[in-house]
């Protein structure tokens, strides 16, 4: 109970001092993709790749936005500040900005897709291609002329460019990284923006991929089989049948429930950058003889080449490091403080959908054409924009709090480490 007050506390006075900053930057944020989604879907009507190569830039958006209302409740983290004070030259903020977007462009994305939104990203994106599509080749019809564009209207298929794009994308990334310090500050958005593209193809090649081997495994006999048998059984035990779609209801439930709260502190993590790093494993330790084998081969190496995969190898490690240090990190916060977020978390969700049924009640019916279709995006962005800002400052709370835990107990191991000085315990029996 302690824990929850803590971070109400803390989001508290976080949205008190800062939400019209919040509201403006989540405002941006929701602008800046709506912008992206309708240019990429113009371009991708002419060009399935060129518009494919835009695209990230809607989740990029976002991310910006949300990088920006985490560092501005970032002064008023009074535990966080406590061991990472603020810097005061603008250089460095700037410096961390940029560092902090770049480390959470992986995890933001991967987060984006398994909710969801990269799906609405792209449908969004679909419809306009193919709305600008249908109108050049209506035009076309008219003018009796060859049909404007590559014909695929912005669906982007696998072929060599698409792995190519990868390469490519990820090679001038390293290079950016590799000579940072060489180059002006404005290179950083480049830097931002190629990561996004690389992460955002990687993330396409894998799900079509994905896609393809799943369709392969449904279509096999055995499958049907088992699928059979599952039918047979749910038939014949009926009370089973209900015990297993319960377990499946309870599983998808609270995966979402638990799952999400943390997923939100994990990038609140990789942003702040003040994660806890587990002990490192020796790495001669690691693989058993097989291990033994592949690092005798890869010392065999010219000295260069091995320079070189070991650059491109801490380069890809870096971009997992942040997200297993802030798992460490809420794992070492212990359960009572978790829970107590992912309660609080909960709490705002179902707030969020009250608002929603209360706000369409509200309104009211009206026809649809005349009204939902003109005013339904403007109509459904209230709620985020009243909920956005009280959960960032919610998560930054968390965080705080997480902090905060971590603090005390290296404070309480430091003071149970320290030698007792003599006649400290007669002193203190009579101070007792």
């Amino acid at each position: 109970m302690i824990a929850v007050l803590d971070v109400l506390r803390t989001a508290g006075r976080l949205l008190w001092r800062h939400w019209p900053v919040l509201l403006a930057w989540y405002a941006a944020g929701v602008l800046g993709r709506y912008v992206v989604i309708e240019a990429a879907g113009f371009v991708g009507a002419y060009n399935a790749v060129a518009g494919s190569l835009l695209l990230p830039l809607a989740v990029l958006s976002r991310l910006v936005a949300l990088v920006a209302m985490l560092l501005v409740v970032r002064d008023g983290m009074r535990r966080l500040d406590g061991i990472a004070p603020l810097p005061e030259d603008a250089a460095t903020r700037r410096r961390q900005f940029s560092d902090a977007l770049l480390a959470g462009i992986l995890p933001f994305f991967a987060f984006y897709a398994a909710w969801g939104f990269l799906r609405e990203d792209a449908a969004a994106y679909s419809a306009r291609a193919l709305e600008v599509s249908a109108g050049l080749n209506y035009a076309a019809i008219v003018e009796e002329t060859d049909p404007v564009g590559d014909g695929l209207a912005g669906a982007l298929i696998l072929t060599p460019v698409t792995f190519a794009i990868v390469v490519v994308a990820f090679t001038l990334r390293w290079v950016l990284k590799r000579y940072r310090e060489r180059l002006p500050r404005w290179f950083a958005v480049i830097a931002a923006y190629l990561e996004a593209v690389w992460v955002y193809f990687a993330a396409l090649v894998l799900s079509v991929v994905i896609d393809s081997v799943t369709g392969w495994v449904q279509t096999r006999q055995g499958m049907v089989w088992l699928d059979d048998l599952r039918v047979t059984v749910s038939a014949a035990f009926v009370p089973l049948a209900w015990v297993w779609e319960g377990i499946e209801w309870f599983i998808g439930e609270a995966g979402g429930i638990i799952l999400l709260p943390l997923a939100w502190l994990t990038i609140a993590g990789v942003v702040y950058g003040q994660a806890v790093a587990p002990d490192p494993v020796p790495a001669d330790s690691l693989g058993g003889e097989v291990g033994v084998r592949l690092r005798s081969r890869y010392r065999a190496l010219p000295a260069r080449l091995r320079a070189r995969l070991r650059d491109i190898w801490a380069d890809l490690v870096s971009r997992f490091t942040p997200i297993g240090d802030a798992i460490v990190l809420m794992w070492r916060a212990g359960p009572v403080l978790i829970c107590g977020f992912v309660l609080l978390y909960t709490v705002l969700l179902a707030v969020q959908g009250w608002a929603e049924w209360g706000l369409l009640r509200l309104v009211g019916p009206h026809d649809l054409n005349d009204f939902w279709l003109v005013f339904d995006q403007a109509i459904f962005l209230v709620v985020p924009l009243l909920i956005e800002p009280v959960r960032i400052a919610l998560v930054a709370g968390g965080y705080d709090a997480v902090i905060g835990r971590l603090v005390s107990r290296r404070a309480a191991v430091a003071a149970s480490s320290e030698p007792t000085p003599a006649g400290a315990s007669g002193a203190a029996d009579e101070s007792g």
